[in-house]
């Protein structure tokens, strides 16, 4: 008996600590949003030079960006639960936003690249500030910003 409890204790111990592990190892969500970001800044320095093509060029990889793959998706729908829609409502903005973008740089209007980005830019912000924290916390152990 009294052995049996050293192998639970063990087994228990090997689990939590390789699950510490797996949690500060970093997501392909979070490469995905790092890309999103230097995406972000190519956009912002082709507006800023008024290179339309660029833009145009670029919006598409923010509108149609990569997903993270099936496992960790579903860890992740798992996490957010009952606010996975309000998540997933962000993104959509976000899409939405980027292609209005890309048609912008198409025309080569500047005020309408400008606002389309900005809408772009805050469909981000709304996530990040309604989730970053969330997700920096659960899946790497630490508060975020």
């Amino acid at each position: 008996m009294k052995k049996q409890l050293i192998v639970a204790a063990s087994l228990i111990s090997i689990a939590l600590a390789a699950s510490h592990v797996q949690a500060a190892e970093p997501l392909e969500f979070q490469k995905v949003m790092k890309e999103l970001g230097k995406n972000m800044q190519v956009i912002t320095d082709g507006i800023s030079r008024e290179d339309w093509d660029l833009v145009a060029k670029t919006a598409p990889m923010i509108a149609e960006h990569p997903q993270p793959p099936l496992a960790e998706k579903t860890r992740i729908i798992s996490f957010m639960g009952a606010e996975m829609s309000r998540f997933k409502s962000f993104d959509m903005q976000t899409h939405e936003a980027a292609h209005d973008l890309l048609h912008a740089a198409h025309e080569k209007d500047g005020q309408k690249v400008i606002d389309a980005f900005q809408k772009v830019q805050s469909s981000c912000l709304g996530c990040h500030q309604t989730f970053r924290s969330k997700f920096k916390e659960h899946f790497y152990g630490k508060p975020g910003n």
